[in-house]
């Protein structure tokens, strides 16, 4: 079996000349710029921070919030230089289907899919919860929440997802249009909680820093599910589970990394993308900047206006929380129509994301090919519907804890391969010209993939576990369709366009010489144009 087959860059643009299947290229700087912002602010802030503060860092959750979002930069900066020089939707499935092979790049696909699946479901969760808390701050005493026997169901979930889901169907500059201004707003909302917060901080709530560490029993909330909940590096070494200290900071930047998803999301959307050698790496960057400088800010006022045992004191502590406990519930309910706003523009980017991957998994054949085909609109349809549907199913029936989590253990499986992968591309197609380049290489790639994993081994035992599952599911597909329905392994993939244009043409930056490359061994050579069928690496 030729597990380990790779695609070639020349074939992986190729596919994007297929009329039946070929996005349209709308997107700017600016769009993917909010892009990031939309589905990061919001995910983290208004839902997993004050938890994070509660039952594992204290105080030294700014800390957390740190280290999250260095490794997270970093990580992102390897999706930027894959962008440059491969604008295909798909994001790591497309760039780690070029250098480590089709078995790998399927498991980092299956990754994607449970990492979007389950964030779009969470975020759709979140916005049900959020919008029947501000319903209650404004005295309306009602619920979406319908029960069928003894089943529990949100509809506003449903209510979410479903118009989303029509927006992308009609255009994904239009959706992007409508995100992007519900983005200003949400910024708006979070400098407003910033400003006030800073009025009633106390540095006394600082203090201690870093809390001393504790057994988690010792902390209501912490300790729910006893040692599954335990993260795998201590139940490894034999450790008993505890919060706060270090281990707590470090649990801490596991969770809060859930904060920083969303710029893996903007790598979909490189075959969207006008001039993507240039716009898709500015745009992640000016992105990234923007959310780290809102979550430092945030993170400062939110630990310093009540303590951390106030918040593990209460049930589902939220960023709304810390202004009810110092008795502004006038900005709490600002801050909770805020947070209805703001999570309404996470679900669009993920529901886009998740799409995208989905399509380019069935464009290579290894899901069925009708999930690719695009409709009058220039967008999967039919897929964005079904999807559609999923999500909401999702989001209406399961607990958001246990969706959070795998939302990590995914991202940060996906982020550790991409970078590893960096240093591959660099040796196997040191020709390929590329608008960015990540600094450092090898080294620095390979840091950062020992850095994601090391935050992977601070997730639960328990999500670990849900992880195996997912993937033995997913290696089931693999090897019961994928791999016999594969257009690599048939000999379907080639290195030419339809009607014989140059794939040249297609590269993002072919302008750009890869005889200037810093670190380029070998003599640059040109893609080839003749029609010959793609060969199989590793075969």
């Amino acid at each position: 079996m030729h597990l380990f087959r790779t695609k070639s860059v020349e074939q992986t643009l190729a596919e994007t000349g297929d009329s039946e299947r070929k996005l349209v290229r709308t997107l700017g700087v600016w769009d993917l710029a909010m892009m990031g912002v939309a589905v990061a602010v919001g995910a983290g802030i208004f839902s997993v921070g004050a938890q994070a503060i509660a039952y594992h860092a204290g105080p030294a959750a700014i800390l957390s919030f740190l280290i999250a979002g260095i490794v997270c930069g970093a990580a992102v900066m390897c999706y930027a230089e894959f962008a440059s020089m491969i604008p295909v939707a798909g994001s790591a499935y497309t760039f780690t289907y070029t250098t480590m092979g089709e078995l790998v790049a399927w498991v980092i696909g299956w990754d994607l899919i449970l990492e979007m699946l389950m964030a779009g479901s969470v975020i759709a969760k979140y916005w049900g919860v959020y919008l029947n808390d501000f319903l209650h701050l404004i005295g309306w005493n009602t619920t979406t929440q319908v029960h069928v026997g003894g089943l529990t169901i949100d509809l506003a979930p449903l209510v979410i997802v479903a118009f989303f889901t029509v927006l992308l169907v009609l255009g994904t500059r239009l959706s992007t249009r409508v995100d992007g201004a519900l983005t200003v707003l949400k910024i708006g909302i979070v400098l407003f909680v910033v400003i006030v917060g800073f009025f009633y901080v106390k540095a006394s709530n600082f203090t201690p820093f870093i809390p001393p560490e504790q057994p988690a029993s010792s902390v209501r909330g912490a300790s729910a599910s006893g040692a599954m909940m335990q993260p795998l590096w201590q139940w490894m070494t034999g450790m008993k589970p505890t919060v706060y200290g270090v281990p707590g900071i470090l649990s801490g930047a596991a969770l809060v990394f859930f904060a920083f998803l969303g710029f893996d999301v903007v790598a979909t959307a490189s075959e969207e993308t006008n001039n993507p050698g240039r716009n898709v790496p500015l745009g992640i960057g000016l992105g990234m900047t923007l959310v780290t400088v809102l979550y430092m800010l945030v993170a400062v006022v939110t630990t310093g206006m009540v303590s951390y045992k106030q918040l593990a004191k209460a049930d589902s502590p939220s960023l709304a929380t810390g202004f009810e406990l110092v008795g502004a519930t006038w900005a709490a309910k600002i801050i909770s129509l805020g947070i209805v706003i703001g999570l309404t523009t996470v679900v669009m980017v993920l529901l886009l994301g998740l799409t995208r991957v989905v399509f380019a998994m069935s464009r290579d054949g290894l899901l069925p090919r009708g999930l690719s085909k695009v409709g009058k609109h220039g967008t999967p349809a039919r897929l964005q519907i079904a999807v559609g549907l999923i999500v909401a199913l999702v989001a209406s029936c399961f607990d958001i804890d246990i969706l959070a989590d795998m939302v990590n253990i995914g991202t940060l499986s996906a982020f550790t391969l991409v970078a590893l992968g960096i240093p591959i591309m660099r040796r196997k197609r040191p020709d390929l010209p590329r608008a960015f380049r990540m600094p450092g290489n090898p080294w620095v790639p390979v840091l950062i993939a020992l850095a994601n994993f090391w935050l992977m081994l601070n997730l639960s035992v328990l999500t670990w576990l849900r992880f195996l599952v997912w993937l033995a599911i997913g290696f089931m597909i693999y090897f019961g369709y994928s791999y016999r329905h594969s257009r690599l392994g048939n000999g379907e993939l080639v290195d030419y366009l339809p009607g014989g244009a140059d794939v040249r043409a297609y590269a993002p930056t072919s302008s750009v010489s890869a005889a200037s490359s810093p670190d380029s061994s070998v003599p640059t050579s040109p893609a080839s144009t003749s029609p010959t069928v793609g060969s199989v690496d590793g075969e």
